[in-house]
């Protein structure tokens, strides 16, 4: 059984989630970091699985910690998260992985388009 993750702290991920722009990622643990949650990474992916279809929260850009995207339980949503992410530039390896160290989001960073 997995944990509930309360309302504040889905929107507290939400909100950290929005802030992810186009042609960059970031990392399970990274948003629970910045949304006051460190070491809770499962919870972010919680709150990220209960988002309705059709959000506006790019959920997609949120990856895990070796660059990669993570399986989901309904078969064939994986590749609807690559795509959305190669659709706006983000390039995977032959391992499925992308460059962290050149597409990963900083928080605060001054913003830049991604090379």
């Amino acid at each position: 059984m997995r944990p509930l993750t309360s309302t504040g702290t889905r929107a507290r991920i939400y909100s950290v989630v929005r802030r992810i722009p186009r042609g960059r990622v970031a990392t399970y643990g990274q948003i629970a970091e910045l949304a006051g949650l460190s070491g809770h990474a499962r919870q972010v992916g919680y709150a990220l699985h209960a988002l309705p279809s059709g959000t506006r929260v790019p959920w997609h850009r949120v990856i895990n910690a070796a660059g990669g995207v993570s399986l989901r339980a309904a078969p064939g949503d994986e590749v609807t998260q690559r795509q959305l992410l190669e659709s706006e530039g983000i390039v995977f390896d032959t391992r499925g992985r992308v460059p962290l160290a050149r597409v990963r989001w900083r928080a605060g960073a001054p913003r830049r388009e991604p090379a």
